[in-house]
């Protein structure tokens, strides 16, 4: 699918954000690392171009530029924190670092109207956003105007009314910035003059044509793992082909409580689909004996589940074709050359490809979406809401929820209490506020008293997160009568566990999977 815009991305960790907040305003846009964008202006020519920010400083020698193309393409440019600076310094600006830091919220002055403020600014001009910057701009290209400024910036935004040249030195694309979603859809849709047409609507029938294109009369394998995106890539495909579908279900027995037999009913019962269920809990379990790096368990849960799948898969005769639900972002971190932080954060999903020995072919219906879209897409192919609201839950199951050793009995233990928390949330309404809640079994016991007797059990720790984009996050406030009798329960109805805590931290946590 061509992109009408294209965001060339100097290794932000929230540059995906840019894209997310594009895609928001009904405008399909891609994401190109800056050393590949050169390629992709040649392959495509989109109607619009953004630079993202970026870790890098312009004053340094060897730091990400964009291509030359870029400015000399005929489309609107809009450059973000780092894309700003690159744009000012290549188009005979100047910026000079070591001075005027400006990180967290801030409020700009709209000093001239333009089209990218159109509708911003109260009666003094004034508009809050969120800064992120060391360097500072200290002279702009002669074909530039300032358009807005800030207590510690005078050049935080400048503009080329006439080539359609746009620079910001703080995040539109973040929440911080309330209103920072208009200034983008000002960009595209009014400046660039894109129409806004992109929805999971006309995305499911160019979705089925382009199966059925590839497919052909083939037949087709999807591991299903009970999650959202293998819950829609299946049923999607299964809308495009029907029967020459097969699907896999590994048990890793890592699931939470009920999982498997939901799994089941869906996709063998109400869809027809037809499902091979690989129970395969015992293996999974004695892989990982012993197993206490949260890294190396993703290593083991990886080859065993490629070995489950694969003999399972010998099942299926004639199969040409293996779908998986790979989304954009695991497509934009396997392209990433930036060097960023971004690029090492996840290690748990690669695309790059099969295995040499598995002979068929790779099918990848929404390689080209993010997560609230494949939820929107799943909505949009019927799914019941229990399947396409569900809170995200890691690839690695409850193996990462115990840190530490895996035992029988500490899965056991998590899951009841686990199972204790989502109902208590369910039942104050809360499940749908809540971006994603779960219960962790720490690596420490205390001593308590119960009753007459003293006791020496876990540790249960409860996490619940807001978040827009899954990509910041803070923990949900919950009120203390409802964290009471959660605790209550579980101590009560789980035996093993004699305290639980409320994780607090605003920031995901090192060594335990959340997202």
């Amino acid at each position: 699918m061509a992109a009408p815009v294209l965001v060339i991305d100097f290794g932000s960790q929230v540059t995906q954000l840019i894209a997310r907040r594009v895609r928001e305003a009904g405008v399909y846009c891609e994401i190109v690392p800056f050393d590949k964008a050169a390629a992709a202006l040649k392959e495509s020519s989109p109607r619009a171009i953004i630079l993202s920010g970026g870790p890098a400083s312009v004053t340094e020698a060897d730091t990400p530029r964009a291509p030359q193309r870029v400015f000399e393409a005929g489309v609107p440019v809009l450059g973000i924190c780092y894309g700003e600076m690159t744009m000012c310094e290549q188009l005979g600006g100047r910026v000079e670092g070591g001075h005027a830091r400006e990180f967290g919220r801030a409020d700009i002055r709209i000093a001239k109207a333009s089209p990218l403020f159109a509708g911003l600014g109260d009666a003094n001009g004034r508009e809050p956003v969120w800064m992120s910057h060391g360097d500072k701009i200290t002279s702009i290209p002669p074909t530039f105007d300032v358009i807005a400024t800030s207590e510690n910036s005078p050049f935080a935004a400048i503009a080329d009314e006439t080539r359609r040249f746009y620079g910001v030195q703080f995040h539109p694309e973040v929440v911080h910035t309330p209103r920072g979603a208009t200034i983008l859809r000002n960009f595209v849709i009014n400046i660039a003059g894109i129409e806004p047409t992109w929805n999971m609507h006309a995305f499911r029938e160019q979705a089925i044509a382009r199966i059925r294109k590839q497919v052909g009369g083939g037949r087709v394998i999807c591991g299903l793992s009970g999650g959202v995106d293998s819950s829609v890539a299946a049923v999607l495909l299964h809308e495009a082909i029907g029967d020459q579908l097969t699907c896999i279900f590994v048990d890793t027995g890592l699931m939470r409580a009920g999982e498997s037999e939901q799994v089941v009913s869906l996709f063998r019962g109400h869809y027809n689909i037809p499902l091979l269920h690989a129970d395969a809990s015992d293996l999974f379990l004695s892989s990982l004996e012993g197993v206490s790096d949260p890294e190396k368990k993703r290593k083991v849960i990886g080859a065993a589940f490629i070995d489950v799948f694969d003999y399972e898969a010998t099942k299926v005769g004639g199969a040409e074709f293996l779908a998986q639900g790979t989304l954009y972002p695991d497509v934009i971190e396997s392209v990433s050359a930036t060097g960023g932080p971004s690029v090492t954060i996840k290690s748990h999903h690669n695309v790059g490809g099969l295995p040499a020995h598995m002979k068929m072919k790779l099918v990848e219906p929404l390689r080209e979406l993010f997560k609230d879209e494949v939820r929107a897409l799943g909505r949009e192919l019927g799914l019941p809401e229990e399947f396409v609201g569900r809170h995200p839950f890691p690839g690695p199951g409850l193996a990462i929820r115990v840190p530490g050793t895996i035992t029988k009995e500490k899965l056991e233990i998590l899951r009841k209490a686990d199972t204790i928390y989502l109902e208590e949330i369910r039942k104050a309404g809360l499940y749908d506020k809540i971006w994603q809640a779960f219960a962790v079994l720490l690596p420490v016991k205390t001593v308590g008293v119960m009753g007459d007797g003293r006791t020496y059990d876990h540790v249960c720790a409860l996490r619940a997160v807001t978040s827009s984009d899954g990509m910041t996050a803070d923990f949900y406030p919950f009120e203390h009568d409802f964290l009471a009798r959660v605790a209550t329960r579980i101590v009560n109805e789980v035996k093993g566990i004699n305290r639980v805590v409320y994780d607090v931290t605003s920031k995901p946590p090192g060594t335990i999977e959340w997202e």
